[in-house]
């Protein structure tokens, strides 16, 4: 038996893209204030951002709580972020 494949957000690496860019913090930067500089690299934020990746679930509920918005904010593309 083969892996189902998961279904991902269409909008999600939009929405992070837009709580970095709304805060004004570098990669780097983000990986810093979400407090996950021991566990994330630039490399990984990138993948994210470009849909190439799915975060953790650890992440999306950092970038939620840093962008000030729900989880299912993130996750659910009906909903825009209004930033």
């Amino acid at each position: 038996m083969g892996r189902a494949s998961i279904e991902r957000p269409k909008h999600l690496a939009a929405k992070l893209r837009q709580i970095r860019e709304s805060i004004g913090l570098s990669q780097n930067q983000l990986i810093d204030r979400l407090g996950l500089d021991d566990r994330l690299t630039q490399a990984e934020i990138s993948a994210f951002e470009l849909a190439k990746r799915v975060p953790p679930l650890i992440v999306l509920l950092r970038y939620a709580r840093l962008g000030k918005v729900h989880v299912d904010d993130l996750i659910d593309d009906e909903i825009r972020l209004d930033r």
